[in-house]
């Protein structure tokens, strides 16, 4: 026994060999691991030199297993889930439930009501995670997860619309000045933009060539802007409803866009929920929808 483990791979190298082989691409698995694309395709060139076998054929897009990186990632793949679901029940308290959300969900919908979850659920205790990267039910330990996507699902996954994405312009009133809303699209443009990692603003404009603007990897910090009075900024009307009915935004324009994806309320089908996951579930999709 203690031969055969000394021969184990690295457990990075495995990492990044089974996110790469789930989704066939260095820069997908990069993405959900957290690392750069050269640090995974580095890791799974090294298990290959390792093991001595091509794991993976590198096409001009994304990439294809071998009929030997195949056989391995299924029995990889059961490592982990084994792994994962041990790890889990040593974990497990049945008071915690464990949401996956974007940044701008977590700062602009689920921290201003947790007081309300609080109160209405006093006896969860709720573990947030903030991040961009899609969560793994099973790997990442996660309960339920809010994301920009789009239909159809897994078979093995529930999903709730939770709101569409109807993106507006929005700015601070100091920013407008003494300009008479709605602005032109003209007037809009004499404004300074500022742009997320999403950049939708060519597409609202219409606009095929490079718009200028201040960037930001996180639409809650180019709303955080706007708040400012630094630029007028594109986001889902459900992240800035709160700001406009406060009047700290403006909607600058008329007119809005819908986008070809919308925010989910998504969970594994099985096994079945806990109770604790169960009221989160059913809190989020009454407090944070939107009609």
């Amino acid at each position: 026994m203690t031969r055969l483990r000394r021969k184990l791979p690295p457990l990075n190298a495995l990492r990044a060999f089974e996110a790469s082989g789930r989704r066939l691409s260095f820069r997908a698995a990069a993405d959900d691991l957290g690392v750069t694309q050269g640090a995974v395709a580095q890791q799974v060139r090294a298990l290959e030199e390792h093991l001595g076998i091509a794991l993976f054929q590198r096409l001009a897009r994304g990439l294809a297993l071998t009929p030997s990186g195949a056989a391995y990632l299924a029995d990889v793949s059961r490592a982990f889930d084994t792994i994962a679901e041990s790890t889990g029940q040593l974990l497990v308290r049945p008071d915690m439930v464990t949401i996956s959300v974007t940044p701008t969900v977590a700062a602009k919908l689920l921290i201003p009501h947790l007081a309300d979850l609080h109160e209405a659920l006093p006896g969860v205790d709720l573990r947030t995670v903030a991040t961009e990267a899609l969560s793994d039910f099973d790997r990442d330990q996660v309960d339920i997860a809010v994301r920009l996507t789009r239909m159809p699902f897994p078979v093995d996954q529930e999903a709730r619309l939770l709101f569409r994405q109807e993106l507006v312009a929005v700015a601070s009133p100091h920013l407008v000045g003494g300009r008479a809303l709605p602005l032109s699209i003209k007037q809009l443009r004499t404004l300074p933009l500022l742009h997320d990692a999403h950049d939708q603003w060519p597409a609202f404009l219409q606009s095929n060539g490079k718009l200028p603007g201040a960037m930001f990897n996180q639409t809650t910090l180019a709303l955080d802007a706007a708040l400012a009075g630094q630029g007028v900024a594109l986001a889902c009307r459900a992240f800035v409803a709160a700001d406009l009915a406060a009047g700290r935004l403006v909607q600058v324009t008329q007119a809005s866009a819908f986008t070809q994806t919308d925010f989910f309320l998504v969970r594994k089908r099985s096994p079945p929920p806990r109770k604790a996951a169960e009221a989160v579930w059913d809190w989020c999709a009454k407090r944070l929808g939107h009609p």
